[in-house]
């Protein structure tokens, strides 16, 4: 039985599919303006590690998650760059899917963009007008009357008195209530702008999600995922304009992932610890890293980036790998379902993923220990099973000697600055030769060489077969 916590009742509700086996999941993805922040790419592995799950369990998942490619902040850095706003999309669309393949986001089975949507969208404002939920501002914006849908606040647990009494000063004479928000806005010079019965003009943020999660999903779907800063007022807004146009629930379950601090506080521009993926991954030995990282807190709390925590989730990776060094490959054997119980208990509980992660530690114990007692049969048997469970993670797809000769300034690539993979084995074998040939001063040479260049040598009885990258 899966476990899921739901933002809408503050509770864990057991996951019932609508149409079971079928689950039909849809989250909020990214407004393409900028390359991809830390914080998207924590939303983006949470909902990965949920989608490589609920899969796992045996569920038929269509998950799908959307581009903003239309929007105030999208027109504002075009015209600031003197470009088109399809130009700057299509553009940092591409970053944002380099992005998340060197992540090991998988690709959404829909990733519909608002641009696409322009039809539904107006039908679905036209819809809430008739309804008497909507009505046509005096400056010509469509706005949704948000004292027209009673449960408004739900999600957020706002009351409508309290939102007002924090409204700005300054009136909006187009509004009818100062909470109510824009379905369509009418196009500005240079804007760009689709035809409405309202005029030229183009949607608002938060009908863009209503339109294409019902389009793709249908009115009532099972699960609806984004970023805590989502809660209030998108998906508030979401649930109240769909609702109202369709006349059904909308969405079985809530999940809202927390945020990233750094260093304690909040990630900021204007604090300067902003920080992108692709910065971030050219400091790392691998981008599993930082998937580790991820991961390593779980999904509904805040967690915080630094270095330290980096550098803790590399040794934490690097102790797994280390367990599955020289293993021959292996099917998980008999006797090896217990860490998979072990693990399925923890995931199936909200997708506790630190839980989990603990019982690849300790199948990593218990591999060191077969080695340890030369059953490499068992240690193999086993090192199978972490490889395995780790897959449903994201984690441990490289080879293992691979690992330990990636650097950490390379973002996974296994090279530095001073020898190639090449280069290094053809000096560890001209030392080997020297070693053979007793000329144990240029063993020694180039033994200092190697550790100069930051490669670290593993000497063995049957000589140097293990090597890595300091």
């Amino acid at each position: 039985m899966i476990r899921i916590h739901d933002s809408l009742s503050g509770e864990k509700q057991e996951l019932k599919p609508i149409k079971p086996p079928t689950l039909r999941m849809y989250v909020c993805g990214l407004t393409v303006y900028d390359y991809v922040h830390i914080g998207h790419g924590r939303m983006l592995t949470v909902f990965d590690v949920v989608t490589r799950y609920l899969r796992h369990r045996g569920l038929s998942l269509t998950y799908v998650r959307n581009i903003t490619d239309i929007d105030d902040k999208i027109i504002r850095r075009a015209a600031e760059n003197g470009e088109t706003t399809d130009a700057l999309t299509a553009r940092f669309i591409a970053a944002m899917n380099e992005d998340c393949a060197r992540l090991s986001i998988l690709p959404p089975d829909e990733e519909p963009r608002a641009t696409q949507y322009m039809p539904q969208m107006i039908a679905m404002v036209s819809k809430l007008i008739e309804r008497g939920h909507a009505y046509v501002g005096a400056d010509g914006d469509v706005l949704y009357s948000v004292a027209s849908f009673a449960p408004y606040g739900r999600l957020s647990g706002k009351r409508l008195a309290d939102l007002r009494a924090g409204a700005r000063v300054e009136v909006d004479a187009a509004k009818r209530d100062p909470l109510d928000f824009v379905l369509w806005k009418q196009a500005k010079p240079g804007e760009p702008w689709w035809d409405s019965p309202w005029g030229k003009g183009r949607p608002g943020w938060h009908i863009e999600c209503s339109a294409m999660s019902t389009a793709l999903l249908g009115t009532h779907f099972d699960i609806h995922g984004g970023g805590m800063d989502l809660k209030f007022p998108h998906h508030e807004n979401e649930i109240a304009q769909s609702c109202a146009a369709t006349g059904d629930e909308f969405v079985n379950l809530w999940m809202h992932n927390g945020f990233v601090n750094v260093d304690e506080e909040k990630m900021s521009k204007s604090l300067g610890n902003f920080f992108t993926l692709r910065e971030v991954l050219k400091t790392l030995r691998h981008p599993e890293v930082l998937r580790y990282f991820f991961l390593a807190s779980h999904y509904r709390g805040p967690i915080n980036y630094s270095l330290e925590q980096l550098e803790q989730a590399d040794a934490a990776l690097s102790r797994i790998y280390t367990a599955l060094r020289g293993l021959p490959a292996a099917a998980p054997g008999r006797g090896t379902g217990a860490a998979t119980a072990r693990f399925e208990e923890r995931m199936d509980d909200d997708f506790n993923t630190p839980e989990a992660l603990a019982v690849l530690q300790g199948l990593t114990r218990e591999i060191n220990t077969a080695k340890d007692a030369g059953d490499q049969a068992r240690a193999a048997a086993l090192g199978a099973e972490l490889k395995s469970l780790g897959g449903l993670l994201g984690l441990l797809s490289v080879p293992a000697e691979e690992w330990f000769r990636l650097t950490r300034t390379a973002g996974g690539v296994a090279a530095s600055a001073g020898l190639s993979d090449a280069q290094v084995e053809e000096r560890i074998a001209s030392r080997a030769a020297a070693r053979q040939a007793k000329d144990f001063a240029a063993a020694d040479r180039i033994r200092k060489e190697l550790v100069a260049a930051g490669v670290l040598l593993e000497d063995k009885p049957d000589g140097t077969s293990v090597w890595r990258r300091a």
